[in-house]
């Protein structure tokens, strides 16, 4: 009988397994996953933008739009929906977009955005006026950007969709199979007697991206505290990221180590800071370069560090022994500038660099001037901009500048001109201007040419970048007349001779002497910058600046959008290294096993051999002093409140959605059969003694 038993629970097991397989192929027969990228919600202190699924998904009837007319079968009563409308980038407006947002989720369901990009001519979703209410001034007067006059604005293309909230999900779709897929499923199954769409089964997608997050900052952050103190779960976490610096020269002044003491600057010490953006940002998930946006005054502010190193004698052979240079890329400033801001809110507070690295704090009494690379669109013509017309650093700095533009020795073919007033660009100067208007800053900056700033579009296509691949050595200075091979047109010719012209004026300014040298910013550096940056972290520069036995980076472009405390920090991190290992100096005596801890690095170095090297980068917080302050005026606009919403996952998939009268069909059947089946139970139970025989003597006794 036990054997029996046995027997009978695995036939039984078998047979559950069977249904279980049988259930995920039927799964797999019925739906079919599609690779993409999904929008997501952000917050700040007054709003939500971005999109987000219904909580179990949202699906809708698949519907190509090949021109705008075809959004009008959408708009006008259309037979089944709602329905998930496949649009190529030249179609995705703001006028469609908004259009779509005005017929509701009960008619527009999900939105994909399709990579036929053969007729597209523009794409940016950031605002005409980025940062237009965190920078220096609001008022009619002191504004630095007008979006009432496009054409004037900082970005004239923008059509502000990434501030925008949609009720539907956006989901974008790069890859080509994929994109053929859904347009294969819609001819066969949608793209035909659209009067009979709802008597028929359609071809539709399901996309899942719910958001957690809702209304604001304020209310998510006091949701999730509140939440948090009893079970731990998030609705929202504030940007979050890392500033990277490095000083040029080693600081020589160490702190005292009690935490508790009060932290004193050293008034003698000097600072010329020279900044970047480190970051960018675009309407989708791990998606965006940043190309031209600010990966290029990225590229330009580390050729310059390079160039300054190379260059420049020991810090006490100058004519100001305690003058230095100060190297920051801001993190997060595409979000009201949350690494600048922070940066000067420690600055204001000796807080930086923090108590950690044990150096003494820096002050705005340290600095003599900030110069602030921002986007460099027109890379042949580049303005200086300065708040006050009088400032005589001002014109010592664009005089220098021409100098070496202009000079027949070099023939760099660049024009800097002078701009002074309110119409200032969006870059992290701003930040510092805002605190003190006479505060020395000066930006260098093109006229906006950057059709597609802060999109998926900014890559290496925008920028025109062809990898040189040459084997020669990068960490060197190169000689004027040495293209090493580039056309004078290519964008590694256009870097160095930016990166060149400010690294000779800032030589000029540390040294009091004309810069009168034939070595120039190398442009094999720029060409191994902007592949690591563009197309692979597993490339030479990025393994380089790496521990011999660290793994090597992935074989795509590191993400640069800020994220959260958790995320991907993979901009930062390389951008660390890299500073390290170009400005530090070699230490051939120290071996490996003592080359462990900050100052000392260890890097594997151009031939790959390793060596040990005195350091001067580190890290500081990029994250909002709003998100400090427990009694924060969120509606104040002082401080960046940019949250992101938490999520648990991203899909899409496509399957065949049966027509309406299926669906009733399907559930009058089944209503039918439940019916009977509780009749025949009912009958059967209650004449059970009628219908079956009384159990055998031999059968009973099993049962005492």
């Amino acid at each position: 009988m036990a054997e029996k038993v046995k027997a009978a629970a695995i036939w039984l097991l078998l047979f559950l397994q069977g249904v279980i397989v049988l259930g995920e192929r039927t799964r797999d027969k019925m739906y079919q996953p599609i690779m993409g990228a999904s929008c997501f919600r952000r917050l700040n202190g007054t709003h939500q933008t971005g999109c987000s699924s219904t909580h179990s998904g949202s699906v809708g009837v698949l519907h190509l739009i090949n021109v705008d007319a075809d959004l009008e079968f959408l708009l006008s009563s259309p037979p089944s929906p709602p329905y998930a409308p496949l649009i190529p980038p030249h179609l995705f407006t703001r006028n469609n977009l908004m259009r779509l947002k005005e017929a509701g989720p009960k008619v527009i369901s999900v939105v994909l955005l399709i990579n036929k990009f053969e007729k597209m001519k523009q794409f940016s979703h950031e605002l005409n006026c980025p940062n237009q209410y965190s920078g220096l001034g609001n008022s009619s007067d002191t504004a630095t950007c007008d979006a009432s006059n496009v054409a004037l604005s900082w970005n004239p293309w923008g059509t502000g969709l990434l501030h925008e909230d949609f009720p539907f999900p956006i989901y974008y779709i790069a890859d080509l199979d994929e994109i053929n897929k859904l347009e294969n499923c819609f001819e066969k199954f949608n793209n035909f007697e659209y009067e009979s769409h709802a008597l028929r089964s359609l071809c539709a997608v399901e996309v899942k991206a719910f958001m957690s997050a809702a209304v604001n900052s304020e209310v998510c952050m006091r949701r999730t505290n509140f939440i948090n103190n009893l079970g731990g779960t998030k609705y929202c976490d504030p940007l979050q990221g890392r500033n990277v610096y490095a000083t040029l020269y080693p600081r020589n002044s160490t702190e005292n180590i009690d935490d508790n003491a009060k932290r004193t600057v050293n008034p003698v010490e000097k600072f010329i800071i020279v900044s970047c953006r480190l970051d960018t940002t675009s309407l989708f998930d791990g998606v965006g370069l940043g190309a031209m946006d600010s990966l290029m005054g990225l590229a330009t502010m580390t050729m310059v560090a390079q160039m300054l190193r190379l260059l420049l004698p020991a810090q006490s052979s100058l004519p100001d022994p305690h003058r230095n240079v100060l190297f920051v890329a801001f993190n997060g400033e595409s979000y009201d500038y949350i690494g600048s801001q922070r940066f000067v809110y420690d600055l204001e507070n000796l807080e930086f660099p923090t108590r950690s690295t044990r150096s003494i704090p820096i002050s705005f009494e340290n600095i003599e001037l900030m110069l602030d690379i921002g986007t460099l669109d027109d890379i042949a013509n580049i303005k200086l901009h300065t708040l006050h017309k009088s400032s005589p650093l001002a014109q010592k700095l664009l005089q220098q500048l021409n100098r070496y533009a202009k000079s027949s020795r070099y023939n760099f073919k660049v024009n800097f001109e002078s701009s002074v007033g309110y119409h200032m660009p969006p870059t992290s100067a701003q930040s510092f201007l805002r605190r003190d208007s006479n505060f020395p800053a000066f930006i260098l900056n093109a006229a906006p040419g950057n059709k597609y700033y802060h999109s998926i579009y900014d890559d290496r296509e925008n920028v025109d970048f062809v990898y040189g691949n040459s084997s020669q050595d990068y960490t060197k200075l190169a000689d004027v007349s040495d293209l090493k091979n580039f056309k004078t047109d290519s964008l590694q010719m256009k870097v160095r001779n930016v990166s060149s012209i400010v690294a000779m004026t800032l030589y000029e300014t540390l040294t009091g002497k004309e810069y009168q040298e034939s070595k120039v910013a190398n442009p094999l550096l720029a060409d191994e910058f902007f592949y690591c940056f563009l197309q692979s972290s597993d490339c030479p520069l990025f393994k380089a600046s790496s521990h011999p036995d660290s793994p090597s980076g992935l074989p795509l472009p590191p993400m640069r959008y800020i994220s959260v405390l958790g995320g991907s920090q993979e901009s930062s991190g390389w951008t660390y290294r890299l500073l390290g290992f170009l400005l530090s100096q070699p230490q051939p005596q120290v071996p490996m096993e003592n080359c462990t801890q900050l100052p000392m690095s260890y890097f594997s170095g151009f031939n790959g051999t390793g060596e040990c090297r005195l350091t001067t980068q580190n890290f500081t917080s990029a994250l909002s002093p709003a998100f400090l302050m427990d009694d924060y005026d969120w509606s104040s606009g002082k401080f960046s409140t940019w949250t992101e919403s938490t999520w648990s996952q991203f899909s899409a998939r496509i399957f065949l959605r049966p027509s309406n009268i299926h669906e009733i069909t399907t559930l009058a059947i089944g209503l039918v059969v439940f019916i009977i089946s509780f009749c025949l139970i009912y009958i059967i139970s209650s004449r059970w003694e009628v219908l079956f025989d009384d159990v055998p003597a031999s059968n009973a006794a099993l049962f005492n």
